[in-house]
Protein backbone atom coordinates (compact mmCIF):
# COMPACT_ATOMS: atom_id res chain seq x y z
CA UNK A 1 0.00 0.00 0.00
CA UNK A 2 0.83 3.43 -1.18
CA UNK A 3 0.91 5.84 1.80
CA UNK A 4 1.79 9.47 0.61
CA UNK A 5 1.57 13.05 2.79
CA UNK A 6 1.29 14.30 -0.84
CA UNK A 7 -2.20 14.78 -2.65
CA UNK A 8 -0.81 13.19 -6.00
CA UNK A 9 1.22 10.09 -6.62
CA UNK A 10 3.15 11.13 -9.59
CA UNK A 11 3.44 8.80 -12.38
CA UNK A 12 -0.05 7.49 -10.99
CA UNK A 13 -3.92 8.08 -12.25
CA UNK A 14 -6.30 7.86 -8.99
CA UNK A 15 -8.95 5.89 -10.44
CA UNK A 16 -11.51 5.73 -7.19
CA UNK A 17 -11.70 7.86 -4.67
CA UNK A 18 -13.05 6.37 -1.26
CA UNK A 19 -12.91 8.84 1.34
CA UNK A 20 -11.32 9.15 4.98
CA UNK A 21 -9.52 6.85 6.84
CA UNK A 22 -8.00 6.99 9.97
CA UNK A 23 -6.32 5.16 12.64
CA UNK A 24 -4.94 6.06 16.23
CA UNK A 25 -3.81 4.70 19.47
CA UNK A 26 -3.82 6.69 23.16
CA UNK A 27 -0.55 6.10 24.71
CA UNK A 28 0.15 6.91 28.80
CA UNK A 29 3.40 6.93 30.35
CA UNK A 30 5.53 4.21 31.59
CA UNK A 31 6.53 5.00 35.34
CA UNK A 32 10.18 4.22 34.42
CA UNK A 33 9.98 7.04 31.02
CA UNK A 34 8.26 9.44 33.44
CA UNK A 35 10.81 9.27 35.76
CA UNK A 36 13.72 9.60 33.79
CA UNK A 37 11.74 12.53 32.01
CA UNK A 38 11.57 14.07 34.89
CA UNK A 39 15.39 14.39 35.47
CA UNK A 40 15.96 15.16 31.80
CA UNK A 41 13.60 18.67 32.96
CA UNK A 42 16.25 19.59 35.40
CA UNK A 43 19.40 18.74 33.86
CA UNK A 44 18.12 19.32 29.68
CA UNK A 45 18.46 16.99 26.83
CA UNK A 46 16.20 14.34 24.89
CA UNK A 47 13.61 12.49 26.11
CA UNK A 48 14.73 9.14 24.45
CA UNK A 49 11.58 7.28 26.48
CA UNK A 50 8.80 9.66 24.97
CA UNK A 51 10.99 9.86 21.35
CA UNK A 52 10.55 5.75 21.35
CA UNK A 53 6.75 6.00 22.32
CA UNK A 54 5.65 8.19 19.59
CA UNK A 55 7.73 6.82 17.27
CA UNK A 56 5.62 3.31 18.39
CA UNK A 57 2.40 5.44 18.92
CA UNK A 58 3.30 6.54 14.74
CA UNK A 59 3.89 3.28 13.48
CA UNK A 60 0.64 1.92 14.99
CA UNK A 61 -1.45 4.45 14.10
CA UNK A 62 -0.43 4.14 10.86
CA UNK A 63 -0.85 0.27 10.72
CA UNK A 64 -4.19 0.82 11.63
CA UNK A 65 -5.02 3.16 8.91
CA UNK A 66 -3.97 1.14 6.34
CA UNK A 67 -6.12 -1.70 7.60
CA UNK A 68 -8.75 0.63 7.24
CA UNK A 69 -8.25 1.75 3.90
CA UNK A 70 -7.38 -2.00 3.19
CA UNK A 71 -10.94 -2.85 4.05
CA UNK A 72 -12.34 -0.11 1.74
CA UNK A 73 -10.37 -1.42 -1.05
CA UNK A 74 -8.13 1.07 -1.30
CA UNK A 75 -4.49 0.33 -2.87
CA UNK A 76 -3.42 4.02 -1.48
CA UNK A 77 -3.77 6.37 1.36
CA UNK A 78 -2.57 9.93 -0.07
CA UNK A 79 -2.77 13.84 2.04
CA UNK A 80 -1.51 11.92 5.50
CA UNK A 81 -1.55 14.08 8.34
CA UNK A 82 -0.57 13.45 11.71
CA UNK A 83 -2.26 15.10 15.28
CA UNK A 84 -1.72 14.61 18.65
CA UNK A 85 -3.94 15.44 21.55
CA UNK A 86 -3.79 15.24 25.52
CA UNK A 87 -6.56 12.83 26.57
CA UNK A 88 -5.68 12.89 30.17
CA UNK A 89 -2.85 13.52 32.62
CA UNK A 90 -0.19 11.37 31.40
CA UNK A 91 -1.90 10.24 28.69
CA UNK A 92 -1.62 11.07 24.63
CA UNK A 93 -3.41 10.30 21.29
CA UNK A 94 -1.96 9.97 18.27
CA UNK A 95 -3.88 10.36 15.11
CA UNK A 96 -3.03 9.60 11.54
CA UNK A 97 -5.96 10.45 8.39
CA UNK A 98 -5.83 10.74 5.28
CA UNK A 99 -7.56 9.83 1.84
CA UNK A 100 -8.05 6.07 0.52
CA UNK A 101 -7.81 5.28 -3.07
CA UNK A 102 -7.60 3.27 -5.85
CA UNK A 103 -4.90 4.27 -8.21
CA UNK A 104 -4.20 2.96 -11.55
Amino acid sequence: MVISNMEIIPGKRIRVHLGLVQGSTVRTKHFGRDLMASLKNIFGGELKGYTELLQEAREEAVRRMKEQAKAAGANAVINVRFSTSSVTQGAAELFAYGTAVVLE
